[in-house]
């Protein structure tokens, strides 16, 4: 996946040496989920709790539209109720779901 700027990549991948969970290290700010496509801000307060963003922080660009519900749709498109909880197909667990061409 190519993020927008180099300082977004950065962000995304940042791995810290003093925190085993990126939700404890207060040097963490930006979380991406790349079975949404989905950026956020991350709020340390224990949790794991983030606030979607639609623009970069550090170049302005407009980042992509969260694909969250088309996921949820095309589950339930196969007769799934409850994702979290069902096991659904391999390749919804992360974003070869929408980053693969559709065959057919």
């Amino acid at each position: 996946m190519k993020h927008c700027c180099d300082k977004m990549e950065d962000e995304i991948v940042r791995v810290c040496d003093q925190h085993d969970r990126r939700w404890d290290c207060p040097d963490a700010l930006i979380h991406y989920i790349p079975k949404f496509n989905e950026y956020g801000v991350i709020i340390h307060d224990g949790g794991q709790s983030v606030m979607g963003i639609t623009f970069c922080p550090w170049c302005g660009s407009r980042l992509p539209e969260s694909m969250r519900d088309r996921w949820f749709s095309e589950l339930e498109a196969l007769g799934f109720d409850d994702p979290s909880e069902e096991d659904i197909p391999e390749q919804y667990t992360d974003d070869r779901w929408h980053s693969q061409p559709k065959h057919g």
